[in-house]
């Protein structure tokens, strides 16, 4: 596969990741929802395994694609279902709340788009011995960016499911 292949099979994978993901978290039912989920980190799973990364790969798969939607499946069994009008309703005030959702993702995705991430330094004779310190911060800023970001997306997410309503 030469290079513009691989580079059209990569962003077609991550906005594959994107798309799944927005759909995960917009969709009213939490089936759907959960399917959702196992989807989106089923082809996160591919990304990760073309970055040759197989030990991540098989974590993600069995782990976020297996065994959490299937804790989730089991929860959902058990809780209790919204009325047609409560859903109605519910689907109405998501709508009012996050309809800049769209609008900043492709902001984002723009400016992310733009963005020209330097290849890093080539690995000195010893790269194998290097401090972690060194090689975290020098060769991987942009893996410690991300996961900075997937952490407060996650914190955000959990005070957002748990903060108490107003109303009720």
């Amino acid at each position: 596969m030469n290079a513009e292949q691989q580079l059209t099979v990569n962003m077609i994978l991550l906005a594959g990741v994107v798309i799944t993901a927005l759909w995960t978290v917009m969709t009213a039912r939490l089936v759907y929802a959960v399917i959702g989920l196992a989807v989106t980190s089923a082809v996160l799973t591919v990304v990760i395994f073309m970055l040759n990364a197989p030990v991540a790969g098989v974590f993600e798969l069995s782990v976020c694609a297996g065994l959490i939607p299937a804790i989730f499946l089991s929860a959902i069994s058990v809780a209790r279902r919204l009325t047609p009008q409560a859903l109605v309703v519910r689907l109405k005030e998501q709508a009012r709340r996050f309809w800049p959702l769209p609008v900043i993702v492709v902001l984002v995705a723009i400016a992310l788009a733009r963005v020209t991430v330097a290849a890093p330094p080539a690995a000195a004779a010893g790269a194998g011995q290097q401090d972690v310190r060194t090689v975290l911060w020098t060769l991987r800023q942009m893996d410690i960016l991300g996961q900075i970001v997937i952490l407060l997306a996650g914190a955000f997410a959990v005070v957002v499911l748990l903060k108490e309503s107003k109303n009720g």
